[in-house]
């Protein structure tokens, strides 16, 4: 008997991390802590571009600082660092007003009504981001959401040979040494995909297997994609084309982000805006909490409407009364109204 693969009852929150959940770039406790200068690391990166290209190299502007890192590791300025100490200056990760607690607190808007407690809908939360996934496993934020997505280092590589080694080498004093994983404004789409189709979940289900609409773990429709500005139109894009909602947020000190979110609503790139501020009584939050409700209602339409079209009526007894002939007052009645 044929079976749809998910009951699709789940909505996602697909947050962006830089400048969406927190006004500053992660890496800053990470240059504290080393004594690095954090405007010239991103004046430095930001160049390496134009400087490979006179001297006849071609490099990804997205792993630029990525391997910035890496040479700073290489000439000593950052020597030791590991994804131990990745982790703990996370912890220094400051947020906006309003999180963590707004994560877990967000989670029961779903069970606000009875109906939408009796189809059991779920809230998850996740994070995909072009920064560094260790810093944001030890933040505060971490223990509340569903997954997270970001780039990663390697320590330790393995070397030439290591498949015929019957025991492997391990180094006490670990140290990122090569680039692991890159997510980038674009491949952060194929993250979205990952949650929609559920191969986060199930690994026997590969993102690029070709799914029906209805056995999508969580479809499009059921998503709302939160970010800062046009580096996330790719995600803005297929998350809106999938028919859920894309929402922008600005650092109120900002009038240029401020100004940048008003320009992405004109063009039809999100549906809304507001200041980051996830205080449960902000404009924002009222938002979220608006859309959440409506996706919930839409829910409950679809799977009600779904087991009425797939459940017959029983047969049922004709009542006495029904069957009974008509007086003849009655059918006087009847020949007046023709």
């Amino acid at each position: 008997m044929a079976t749809t693969l998910f009951t699709q009852n789940i909505i996602a929150c697909i947050w962006d991390f830089d400048k969406t959940l927190i006004p500053q770039y992660m890496q800053t406790p990470l240059f504290r802590r080393y004594g690095i200068n954090e405007q010239n690391f991103w004046a430095e990166t930001n160049s390496l571009g134009k400087h490979y290209r006179e001297r006849g190299y071609h490099i990804s502007g997205e792993i630029a600082y990525l391997n910035h890192l890496l040479t700073h590791v290489l000439s000593g300025q950052m020597a030791g660092l590991n994804n131990r100490i990745l982790r703990e200056c996370g912890a220094d990760i400051e947020f906006y007003p309003g999180l963590p607690d707004f994560f877990p607190a967000s989670r029961g808007w779903v069970k606000e009504k009875p109906e939408h407690r009796k189809h059991e809908i779920v809230l998850e939360h996740y994070i995909v981001s072009t920064g560094l996934a260790e810093m944001i496993r030890g933040s505060a934020i971490a223990p509340v959401v569903d997954g997270i997505w970001a780039c990663e280092f390697v320590e330790n590589p393995l070397q030439p040979g290591f498949l015929q080694q019957k025991e492997l080498s391990l180094s006490a004093e670990a140290e990122i040494a090569q680039i692991g994983m890159v997510i980038d404004n674009t491949t952060k789409t194929k993250a979205i995909f990952e949650i929609n189709k559920g191969s986060n979940r199930d690994s026997a289900i590969d993102v690029n297997s070709n799914m029906t609409l209805e056995d999508r773990r969580i479809p499009m429709q059921n998503m709302i994609y939160i970010a800062d500005g046009p580096s996330d139109i790719p995600s803005f894009s297929v998350v809106k084309k999938g028919g859920g909602k894309a929402y922008g947020v600005y650092n109120p000190d900002s009038p240029g982000e401020f100004e940048q979110n008003d320009r992405l609503r004109q063009v039809g790139r999100i549906d809304h805006y507001g200041e980051a501020d996830y205080r449960l009584t902000s404009p924002t939050a009222k938002w979220l909490r608006l859309q959440i409700h409506k996706i919930c209602d839409r829910i409950v339409t679809d799977r009600e409407a779904a087991v009425a079209a797939k459940v017959s009526r029983p047969p049922r007894h004709l009542s006495d009364e029904a069957a009974r002939p008509p007086r003849s007052s009655e059918k006087q009645t009847e020949f007046l109204r023709e």
